[in-house]
């Protein structure tokens, strides 16, 4: 199973990229005004959806809600995309999806 890398362990094992990708993804392009965090997180979830980069949802998945996507607003993102990315790219990623907490 490959290891799941986040912005802690892309640090310790990458230390160089975690930096650009600090300064130049999250500081820089996260941060510009002509899109808000909410958007960015939409666009950001349908093209790793779209490209299958499931390893990378999890953490998307989680900055997407933090940035004011709904639960059911992502579902029906993925929902819309089954028929642009395909069905199986869908339904993976709502496995990545963490259950609806009670």
């Amino acid at each position: 199973m490959p290891q799941i890398i986040d912005r802690d362990t892309l640090s310790a094992i990458a230390p160089k990229l975690a930096q650009i990708s600090n300064e130049v993804l999250f500081d820089d392009i996260w941060r510009r005004a002509e899109l808000a965090p909410r958007e960015r997180s939409l666009i950001t979830l349908a093209a790793l959806i779209a490209l299958g980069r499931t390893q990378q949802l999890p953490w998307h998945l989680a900055l997407a809600q933090n940035n004011g996507l709904t639960r059911q607003e992502i579902i029906e993102a993925i929902t819309h995309l089954a028929f642009y990315a395909g069905w199986p790219a869908a339904v993976s990623a709502l496995g990545c999806l963490p259950e609806e907490e009670q």
